[in-house]
């Protein structure tokens, strides 16, 4: 089963590797980062996918599928367990969107060890000076990754604990921010004025500001708290409803249940999604603020106005799930707009210090 499923991540990976071999690019590392960055920047838009249509136990067990490589060869089991309880949480269709999860997830593991071989052959074979290629970075994302999947086996077995789907979100976007900083490394090449590197500094609280608000996020969706609120700016017809705050935040507890083994109160669920909604505005103000400050500057003009845009849409999309009543588009949109303001921060703190064209002008 082991070697299965390892020959399927190779055969996923084959595509992107065969795009990379086969493009016109004389930078084929570079072409093979962006790629990685593109699947990477994909399998947190599909595992918010997973997660909405209640199919991260699909398949209960890890890494395969009832013990087998795929929902084909489990089908006996999946049918068997689909027939005691029709809606879930096993069913034919969640196994295979559970299963696709985890052969992209691997594909993009193989793309990673790519990258850190190409980056220790090409630094050594420089005498340590191509610094570009310093394999520093890939070889701490292939660690990464590695404690991604063992997180994506604990999301299984332990029940879709929300501290632990949490936690493999949060993951997933370091792994995003880390390839962007590598894929800068070969494409940045636009020089900015000297005072952007007075931008730095709130960029950084800028990133941990949004982390953070996608933690809160990460907790309402790994709860199932999104339509605890079904009106806004207010919360259930009140601008400080009924919270129970104890419960809500208990971070180590079973999905749906209070630490006690309790069903977890509507209260709790109601300051969960209440504590993201009201730290949205922080975040929000001090990232447009930011990003203002950016479209000032020569060289980071283009990232502050895709930073504002993308803040808009995200704005727009989380009320739009209130509204709608969560459609499962909208807030995969909601997901991935987080993921894309996580790249364009990094991308901004790149440019403003990181980058050794950042103080050129």
């Amino acid at each position: 089963m082991l070697l299965q499923l390892a020959i399927t991540g190779l055969l996923v990976a084959l595509l992107p590797l065969a795009i990379v071999l086969t493009s016109n690019d004389a930078n084929k590392y570079r072409k093979l980062v962006w790629i990685t960055l593109f699947l990477t920047f994909d399998l947190i838009m599909f595992g918010s996918f997973t997660r909405l249509t209640d199919s991260g136990l699909g398949c209960p067990d890890w890494p395969g599928c009832y013990g087998q490589a795929n929902p084909v060869q489990a089908h006996a089991d999946i049918r068997a367990a689909e027939a005691l309880m029709p809606t879930g949480p096993v069913t034919v269709v969640k196994a295979w969107i559970e299963m696709i999860h985890r052969y992209l997830a691997m594909a993009v593991g193989v793309l990673i060890i790519a990258i850190m071989v190409v980056a220790w052959r090409k630094w050594l074979k420089s005498g340590r000076q191509l610094l570009n290629f310093a394999p520093a970075l890939p070889t701490a994302l292939l660690f990464l990754v590695c404690l991604q999947g063992a997180f994506g086996a604990w999301t299984v077995t332990m029940k879709l604990q929300p501290i632990v789907v949490t936690i493999h979100l949060l993951l997933g976007l370091t792994m995003l921010g880390m390839l962007v900083i590598l894929a800068s490394r070969h494409s940045v090449n636009i020089a900015v004025a000297a005072r952007a590197r007075a931008i730095f500094t709130p960029a950084v609280v800028a990133l941990g500001l949004l982390v953070l608000q996608i933690v809160l996020g990460g907790w309402v969706s790994t709860n199932y708290a999104v339509l605890a609120c079904t009106d806004f700016p207010l919360c259930n017809g009140s601008l400080i409803p009924s919270m129970d705050f104890g419960h809500g935040f208990t971070l180590w507890r079973d999905l749906g249940k209070t630490s006690s083994g309790d069903l977890l109160p509507l209260e709790a669920l109601t300051a969960i999604h209440w504590v993201h909604r009201s730290f949205a505005f922080i975040v929000i103000a001090y990232i447009a603020w930011l990003a203002r400050k950016a479209f000032k500057i020569e060289g980071l003009r283009k990232t502050g106005m895709w930073i504002l845009i993308g803040l808009a849409l995200q704005f727009a999309s989380g009320i739009s799930t209130i509204y709608l009543s969560w459609p499962m588009v909208i807030a995969i949109l909601h997901n991935g707009g987080a993921a894309l303001l996580v790249l364009l921060l990094v991308l901004l703190i790149y440019k403003s210090k990181l980058s050794p064209l950042s103080v050129q002008k």
